[in-house]
């Protein structure tokens, strides 16, 4: 069944459709939606069926996949990380929420589709509709990034051309308007000072 086409507009999200993507994940659903970086592939975190489904479709073994956990606010850390200290807390407090992913140590709290990894990737982007649907959700939701496969245009930013592409493979695309084309800051925590591993958008 072709993907469901949402119209969200970040400045003024109709609470009826952010609820309608809502159950969407609830139900196993993949979506695609905007964030502060590149438009992302999407899934709630809790539900393994949509994290095997949302590894198949990037070709990879779930157990080897390195999806970022999308959090709306800190408070979701403890969920995921082990205990950091004041100094890294700080930085991620003034960076977050923004265009970065922060590599932080896993504690054995992760959910199932995790289990065995000893880093994940926290990343509170800057952007209202990922935000609500992860309020709403009540939970954190796994992602990556859309990449295509032209080296000139590295992502795709029209959610028209995303919905020509993945409208046979993803449950729900959100139109959120035009996307960037640069993704995400990774920034490495696990040693305990800051190690970019790959320079994007988000200035440290």
């Amino acid at each position: 069944m072709p993907a469901k086409i949402l119209k969200i507009y970040p400045d003024n999200p109709q609470e009826k459709a952010i609820e309608e993507v809502v159950k969407c994940l609830r139900s196993g659903g993949l979506i695609i939606y905007p964030s502060d970086t590149v438009y992302a592939l999407g899934c709630d975190i809790n539900h393994l069926k949509a994290m095997e489904r949302l590894a198949a479709l990037k070709k990879i073994r779930l157990d080897k996949s390195k999806f970022s956990i999308i959090c709306n606010d800190l408070s979701h850390l403890s969920g995921f990380t082990k205990p950091i200290d004041n100094s890294v807390f700080r930085l991620l407090k003034s960076h977050i929420p923004g265009p970065f992913t922060f590599i932080l140590e896993a504690n054995k709290n992760l959910p199932l589709a995790y289990k065995g990894h000893k880093t994940v990737g926290i990343r509170v982007p800057d952007h209202t509709i990922p935000q609500l649907l992860i309020e709403k959700l009540g939970n954190p939701i796994a992602s990556t990034s859309i990449r295509d496969k032209d080296e000139i245009i590295e992502y795709l930013t029209d959610p028209e051309l995303i919905a020509e592409k993945y409208y046979n493979v993803v449950d729900l695309i959100i139109d959120g308007g035009y996307g960037d084309n640069v993704a995400s800051t990774i920034v490495d925590l696990t040693s305990g000072s800051p190690e970019i591993v790959r320079q994007g958008k988000g200035e440290l």
